[in-house]
């Protein structure tokens, strides 16, 4: 009889714990996820902290206070020299369409970005439709060298990394005969053997994006790949479609996996569009989405040729 008395005082001391314990989880559940959207907050920020330090010196138009308020995510992937890669979504409840925003694919090629870092805060203030995914500097060992370049850490164009077709054979002869050996533009040893390319081919194979919108400069065109019908213009820049090449993300993305890939070609590497340039460019751009751009359209692809170089 006093073991069982023991045995029923047990189990309702632990009902009765239980039951506190629920009930203090039900009470505090707003704190909870309070504290937790803080914690991701305050993760988010040091990462932009990390991010901007390094990398706010070298960028035209932008200081330290418009750095940290894009709030970038260490994506836990790793440029050749160990640098972080950075990514940002913006993304609303109702999106109806994925973007995935590029800058930085090529180091020298700093103001494309500080747009892609002007407009994730401009999107921020300016909610679309949209879910938003920013990778902002996928080049950070290329603007960290002194000077900055164009290439990656091993010396690989990562615009001619990707895996297109029969690239082992065109990439090769391209690179031979169209570029003369430039070594600003070697594609690298095999398709997608550097860790920045990979990352991005990743990222495109998770986001499953609907349009890819690839920031570059100096051109000042406005260049597009892939299915549906081309905006003619974004700001002032005018649509000039000039080709692709092996292992090009035109070529990959917008002829191969048939995603709408525009290149945004800015006039200059170093200095950014004005602000109501860059603004109006990217009005342009959402007004040219709604119009065009749908999740999972069948549309045929334009035309294709192949372009000497320079392009992006």
């Amino acid at each position: 009889m006093h073991n069982l008395c023991m045995a029923q005082t047990k189990y309702l001391y632990k009902a009765f714990n239980a039951t506190i314990l629920i009930a203090t989880i039900a009470l505090n559940t707003p704190a909870i996820a309070q504290n937790y959207r803080k914690f991701s907050n305050e993760s988010a920020t040091d990462a932009s902290l990390v991010f901007c330090q390094s990398t706010v010196v070298r960028l035209p138009n932008v200081n330290m206070a418009q750095c940290r308020e894009t709030q970038l995510v260490d994506s836990g992937a790793k440029s050749v020299n160990g640098t972080s890669l950075y990514t940002r979504d913006v993304k609303p409840d109702d999106a109806k369409l994925r973007v995935l925003v590029l800058g930085g694919i090529h180091g020298d090629e700093m103001s494309s970005t500080s747009v892609a870092l002007h407009w994730i805060n401009l999107i921020k203030q300016n909610p679309t439709e949209v879910h938003w995914r920013f990778i902002p500097l996928l080049n950070p060992d290329g603007l960290q060298a002194k000077p900055s370049k164009r290439v990656n850490a091993r010396g690989v164009d990562l615009n001619r990394n990707f895996p297109t077709p029969n690239w082992h054979k065109l990439a090769k002869i391209y690179w031979e005969q169209r570029t003369k050996k430039d070594p600003r533009r070697w594609p690298g040893p095999s398709p997608l053997s550097e860790p920045e390319s990979k990352f991005l081919h990743t990222e495109m194979e998770r986001f499953k994006p609907n349009l890819i919108v690839s920031i570059h400069a100096p051109f000042g065109v406005l260049d597009f790949d892939g299915p549906s019908v081309p905006p003619g213009k974004l700001g002032r820049l005018y649509l000039d479609q000039v080709g692709i090449y092996p292992g090009s993300l035109g070529n990959y993305g917008g002829i191969h996996k048939r995603i709408p890939v525009v290149t945004i070609e800015l006039p200059n590497a170093q200095r950014t569009p004005l602000d109501a340039e860059m603004r109006q460019m990217w009005l342009d751009l959402t007004r040219w989405m709604s119009e065009r751009i749908q999740p999972a359209e069948e549309i045929k692809s334009t035309p294709i040729k192949l372009s000497p170089e320079p392009k992006s």
